[in-house]
């Protein structure tokens, strides 16, 4: 594993609560949420309950657990009314880990160039059938 200095891991990890809007949740092995924290809210996730099940509260969770022993990365998963995030999920002896992080700008800006792309596409298209 990568050590790094304690000053890059507080900067990186205050990076990502703040502008990446960090949040996680756990998953125990039976399926039921037994902790959460960071910026929830961000993706929707209020009034979370420990005594339901984790995939009845939180759709994107559907099929996706129990892990077994391999990590899951998705990344840019459409959240909830524009918000998208990157979606980690690892095992762990305590549950699943989920971890999710505000990917919604960096998506603007890769659908903005696939509109211009598309846009150029379509006038060489043009261009082409002209001649």
């Amino acid at each position: 594993m990568y050590n790094s200095p304690d000053f890059i891991s507080v900067r990186l990890i205050n990076f990502l609560i703040e502008k990446r809007s960090l949040a996680y949740l756990i998953v125990d092995k039976n399926g039921y949420l037994s902790t959460w924290g960071g910026k929830l809210s961000v993706y929707g996730l209020k009034n979370l309950d420990k005594s339901k099940l984790a995939q009845k509260q939180i759709y994107f969770l559907t099929g996706l657990l129990p892990l077994g022993s391999e990590s899951i990365y998705i990344p840019c998963l459409k959240i909830s009314h524009g918000i998208c995030a990157d979606l980690y999920l690892f095992p762990s002896d305590i549950g699943d880990w989920i971890l999710l992080l505000d990917v919604t700008e960096h998506y603007k800006c890769i659908v903005s160039l696939q509109q211009m792309v598309n846009e150029k596409a379509l006038i060489d298209q043009n261009n082409h059938n002209i001649t």
